[in-house]
């Protein structure tokens, strides 16, 4: 499950040289190209953010976390990762924080009240779709991420390692790890119905 990598003729979907170009305009002060950029990328961010959190409101604020965070550290982006490859690390450090936040709250009853249905792309049928977000959020962080960044963003293994700071087999073994688990949560809530 790959996602769109951006709007058709906007500036950063061009190529990986002309999201260079963005950036270092941004960099240098330039307020349209910063627009752009967080334009761009901000529907990504909140992908991310989405599957990592498991709802709306929360997807939200740590996806304004995150873009918060990308202007505030954009003068010290030094292009060793791509563009995008920065936003999902800073994305993935916003939902954690936003989820340490949230497990030290009081639970209310209505945690799991404003969460979306997600349907499994492709499903050819009513009896194939599958509440993946519920089971999604099911899979431990530390296995959820590594499947978010390969199966919703795209990104290859030593883009994650990079990401998540961790040795490539360790997360080629998360990766592993998670759609297994994934795939017992799913198979699970088929039994279930």
């Amino acid at each position: 499950m790959a996602i769109d990598t951006g709007e058709a003729g906007s500036a950063t979907s061009e190529s990986p040289g002309s999201v260079s170009a963005v950036v270092a305009a941004a960099q240098a002060g330039d307020r349209q190209a910063l627009e752009t950029l967080l334009r761009d990328h901000y529907d990504r961010v909140y992908a991310v953010c989405h599957r990592l959190v498991g709802n709306d409101a929360d997807a939200a604020d740590a996806a304004q976390e995150a873009m918060i965070s990308v202007v505030r550290g954009l003068p010290r982006f030094d292009s060793r990762s791509s563009f995008s490859t920065w936003a999902y690390r800073i994305a993935y450090n916003s939902s954690l924080d936003l989820l340490r936040r949230r497990a030290r709250r009081p639970l209310s009853g209505l945690e799991d009240a404003g969460e979306r249905r997600v349907t499994a792309a492709g499903a050819d049928s009513v009896d194939e779709k599958l509440d993946v977000g519920s089971a999604l959020m099911k899979v431990p962080v530390e296995f959820r991420a590594p499947v978010v960044l390969r199966d919703l963003c795209g990104l290859d293994y030593a883009e994650i390692a990079d990401l998540l700071r961790l040795p490539a087999g360790t997360v080629r073994s998360r990766i592993s790890r998670g759609r297994a688990m994934l795939v017992k949560f799913i198979q699970a809530a088929r039994t279930e119905n």
